[in-house]
């Protein structure tokens, strides 16, 4: 069986060397990188399953590093592993397309048993194994690409993205509260990554723009309701 690959970057050598170790003896094989652009150099070269990413790096930050991710692929999850413990750095982390946000120190098995939850979800929700499609007023959501089009206009959504659209898609005219929605998305109900959630409204919002009959309406106190126009 094919090792996971994982791209790891951190500048500290001490534990840089100790994690790489670790996620070894676990059975991954471990790309390590010490600053920001040797792992962007590394992105246009090999494909990775995971990325671990430091935040403050040297030569490029963290963030960066994962804004450049992104562009090259939607869907590998990235985990920051950061002494910034700040609510608005981890917002950030995540509205940028972070999958989870871990704070230093951490335990090796926090970081293993992280891992491992990523790289099973990737591999039951990877975008070649759902074909769903779906259409609402002048758009079309195709969830197996991670694209959002409209007539000739294709946007490139992340992973995210385009489970919360699709969880709306699913849902028309109907509440879907802030709690479901996180549980669905993120796993857990809390106080940064639902500030981190009404990023991602905000950005539907703006992508769904062209249709005036389509409204993501903000329900006080409870969630939010995708209003679409009737069939008939």
């Amino acid at each position: 069986m094919k090792k996971a690959h994982l791209l790891y970057v951190e500048d500290d050598e001490s534990l840089g060397f100790v994690t790489k170790d670790n996620l070894e003896m676990a059975g991954y094989a471990v790309t390590h990188a010490t600053d920001g652009q040797a792992a962007i150099d590394l992105i246009g070269e090999e494909r990775f399953d995971l990325c671990l990413l430091d935040v403050m790096l040297p030569k490029v930050d963290g963030f960066d590093v994962a804004r450049e991710i992104r562009k090259h692929d939607t869907d590998v999850p990235i985990i920051f592993l950061s002494a910034k413990s700040l609510k608005e750095d981890k917002i950030e982390g995540l509205t940028i397309g972070g999958d989870d946000y871990i704070t230093k120190p951490f335990s090796i098995e926090e970081l293993l048993l992280k891992i491992d939850v990523f790289l099973r979800r990737n591999r039951i929700t990877g975008p070649v194994e759902d074909p769903s499609q779906y259409y609402f007023g002048e758009f079309q959501l195709d969830h197996a690409n991670l694209q959002l089009i409209y007539g000739e206009n294709k946007r490139q959504l992340t992973r995210r993205e385009a489970d919360l659209m699709q969880m709306f898609a699913e849902s028309p005219n109907r509440v879907l509260e802030r709690s479901h929605i996180l549980k669905e998305l993120w796993g857990e109900d809390d106080y940064f990554l639902g500030r981190s959630l009404d990023v991602f409204i905000s950005r539907l919002r703006k992508y769904l723009r062209s249709d005036e009959q389509l409204q993501i309406e903000n329900i006080h106190g409870v969630g939010f309701r995708f209003n679409v126009p009737s069939a008939g």
